[in-house]
């Protein structure tokens, strides 16, 4: 999870019983392999004494930040969402290193085609 972010901020005030969310994920971003996953990645955690409700702040290595509330939001919940991000990231860094165009587009007429299908090798082996 930590290999597509550069930066990860938790916020919660340790009193406040809304923090579970926010402690099971600085438990995964502070995992072994997490870690290993990017050692690079500052994970900061802010410790409140106010009412601020629990936030989590990441920020993806293309420099997006985003932030969940994390009185209504579950950390496994945030970890699928950044591990969504953290593919299409990587997807078009492949694009793109490929040179190909980004994002891409497929033209309508070929959104019309009808699908064939395609016939699995086996399947063609045994017929013959």
């Amino acid at each position: 999870m930590l290999k597509f972010l550069s930066k990860v901020k938790i916020e919660f005030n340790a009193l406040d019983p809304r923090t579970a969310a926010c402690m099971e994920f600085l438990a995964q971003c502070n995992a072994r392999k997490a870690k290993d996953s990017n050692p690079a990645c500052e994970v900061q955690v802010k410790r409140r004494t106010d009412d601020h409700p629990p936030q989590i702040t990441v920020t993806f290595v293309n420099g997006v930040e985003e932030k969940f509330d994390a009185t209504t939001t579950a950390a496994q919940t945030i970890r699928n969402m950044i591990l969504e991000k953290g593919q299409y990231l990587e997807t078009e860094q492949m694009f793109r290193e490929a040179g190909e165009q980004w994002p891409v587009i497929i033209p309508n007429e070929e959104l019309l085609q009808p699908f064939l299908g395609i016939k699995p090798k086996k399947a063609e082996e045994k017929k013959q």
